[in-house]
C-alpha cells in the first residue's frame, strides 16, 4: 500500500495491518474456486443451445 494510500485511509490500513488484506484473501479464494468449478464440471452441453440463439 502506498504511503497516499495509507493516509488516505488509516482506519483500514490498521486493519489490514492487523489483520491481513480480507477482501484480497476472499477474492482469491473465489477466483481459485471458480477455476476448479470451471475444470470439474462441464457445463458446455447447457451453454450450446443459448448460444445458437
Amino acid at each position: 500500500m502506498s504511503s497516499t494510500e495509507a493516509s488516505d485511509a488509516p482506519i483500514y490500513a490498521g486493519l489490514v495491518e492487523e489483520q491481513g488484506d480480507v477482501p484480497a484473501e476472499v477474492r482469491r479464494v473465489a477466483e481459485e474456486t471458480l477455476l476448479e468449478v470451471e475444470s470439474a464440471l462441464d457445463f458446455s452441453a447447457v451453454r450450446a443451445p443459448a448460444a445458437a440463439r
